[in-house]
């Protein structure tokens, strides 16, 4: 996992050494979004969410919400029993999983990509730092952390949880209960709780986690913390983390999602 920096110190030389080389070749390859994105006057929106109950798309409708961009949402339902997508999600993506947008003939999956694409696209510069500056750095890092490294111990933690409750013969139950038990202390609280560790360290740095300024990283890294809120233990004794919690939760934008795209609420 990448070490934190302090955006006082940090020196990038090799970076700096290449960045016009990387410039040119992002010229090159860089999709023209001003074209793509022009509508004729009155056109409908064509941004579609598909959105999932109490998923990672209350996400994508937080940050349409903070762009003030125009979407239709069509609503998906989890199996009551497994919890899991229906399969008219397949019907959207191969992968049957949501986030998943549609934009015109265009089709994005995964959080990060939807959350980059819809700023790169739409955004005009808003919820993003500067090109080449140590923010932009992080802003890429906690835009790949979030489900790269965040999440993982908190989807097990969730697996591992439901696997001591889960029907069974009795003879299996005690068994079952001990290996998960085992790798919740032994392997998953400690994970989770060095993931929090580093990022209440990161939050006493700056007030967002990519700088001074609010950005897409920041709806990006929601989802983790309140997921670690609801089954993670993140709690009081990280004031730093359940700030940010509070002020995002606060946000206009946040609740304007919540409205549109229902209840919310991260299993525990």
């Amino acid at each position: 996992m990448v070490r934190p920096w302090n955006h006082a110190t940090a020196s990038w030389p090799a970076a700096r050494a290449c960045r016009r080389h990387r410039a040119l070749a992002a010229r090159a390859v860089e999709p023209d979004w001003t074209r793509l994105r022009e509508r004729r006057p009155g056109e409908p929106a064509i941004i579609i969410v598909h959105h999932l109950n109490n998923s990672r798309s209350q996400r994508v409708l937080w940050l349409l919400e903070e762009l003030g961009l125009p979407y239709e949402i069509r609503f998906y339902e989890r199996d009551r029993k497994t919890m899991l997508a229906p399969p008219e999600l397949r019907a959207v993506h191969p992968l049957g999983k949501s986030p998943v947008i549609t934009d015109g003939p265009l089709t994005v999956a995964e959080s990060g990509a939807i959350l980059e694409y819809l700023v790169d696209r739409y955004g005009a510069g808003r919820l993003k730092p500067d090109a080449g500056s140590a923010d932009a750095l992080a802003y890429r890092y906690f835009m790949h952390y979030a489900e790269g490294s965040a999440m993982p111990p908190l989807l097990m933690k969730l697996v591992f949880d439901r696997l001591e409750s889960a029907p069974m013969p009795f003879f299996a139950r005690p068994v079952a209960k001990g290996i998960a038990a085992k790798v919740k202390t032994g392997f998953i609280a400690p994970q989770i709780n060095n993931h929090l560790d580093f990022l209440e360290a990161e939050l006493a740095q700056r007030p967002w986690f990519a700088g001074a300024d609010f950005t897409a990283a920041d709806i990006q890294m929601s989802f983790p913390l309140e997921a670690a809120a609801a089954r993670g233990g993140l709690a009081a004794d990280r004031p730093r983390l359940m700030d940010f919690l509070q002020r995002i939760h606060a946000r206009e934008a946040y609740q304007r999602a919540l409205q549109r795209g229902g209840p919310y609420a991260l299993m525990g």
